[in-house]
């Protein structure tokens, strides 16, 4: 499937992957202020890209693959936040030769089978929101991402309906499948220099994954790091994908 893309700017091409329930618009803050062609697909299941089965990380590099084959990259680098960090291991194991450079955000490596059951559990009721407000106290990270870009998330990731809710565009069978795929064994890290950055305070990545990776760096706050540590992000990203001598 080729995706629907969000992209801005130009320089080196740089691929982000959002995460599970996530869209590609999330990028576009960072994109305004480094100086890359940024492409953001929106992920199958998610935002104007199609919905239609199977949602297996099969399926999802071979979306990736078309799309960027359809954009003419032949090596771009790659930056992928929670699920999307989690994708891009997944496309480098297969095809090693399309990634430049990675950088993983707080990726979801492997998670916790008791874990993944809850957040696909939740999934399968309609994602529906009365208000942007709603939207962001219903988060697991109400408490500490910015109130002003959650909201700001919940109008850019939602259509309104006619009684004036708003609903994700997201399909919640592509959630559930999702949520079950990040429970799995994952491949080696990448072969292609590769930078970890991920939220101690979160929990996501274990000290065993990250021990797997010669370039690592923590951040401050919780998972959604684009939001709740936005200037670190930016710095790291630009200054790894920009180091000549980051090599692995």
């Amino acid at each position: 499937m080729r995706l629907h893309v969000h992209e801005w700017g130009e320089g080196r091409p740089v691929v982000c992957l959002h995460g599970v329930t996530g869209h590609g618009r999330r990028f576009e803050r960072l994109a305004a202020e480094w100086p890359f062609r940024t492409i953001a697909p929106d992920l199958r299941g998610h935002g104007h890209s199609g919905w239609e089965p199977p949602w297996t990380y099969g399926t999802h590099v071979a979306d990736l693959i078309e799309t960027i084959d359809d954009l003419g990259l032949e090596q771009p680098d790659w930056v992928g936040h929670s699920f999307g960090g989690r994708l891009i291991i997944e496309l480098a194991a297969r095809h090693p030769d399309r990634v430049r450079r990675a950088v993983l955000l707080d990726p979801a490596i492997q998670v916790p089978g008791f874990v993944v059951q809850h957040n696909a559990d939740a999934e399968r009721a309609d994602p529906i929101y009365d208000s942007p407000e709603d939207y962001r106290l219903r988060r697991n990270d109400a408490d500490t991402a910015p109130a002003e870009l959650v909201e700001e998330d919940a109008l850019m990731h939602c259509d309104v309906l006619e009684d004036g809710r708003l609903k994700r565009r997201t399909f919640q069978p592509a959630m559930v499948s999702i949520y079950g795929e990040i429970a799995t064994e994952p491949p080696t890290p990448p072969s292609a220099p590769t930078l970890l950055v991920y939220a101690p305070a979160y929990g996501l990545v274990r000290d065993d994954q990250a021990a797997q990776y010669e370039h690592v760096r923590t951040i401050p706050g919780m998972h959604m790091v684009m939001w709740e540590a936005f200037d670190e992000v930016r710095d790291l990203v630009e200054g790894f994908l920009e180091d000549p001598s980051a090599e692995s």
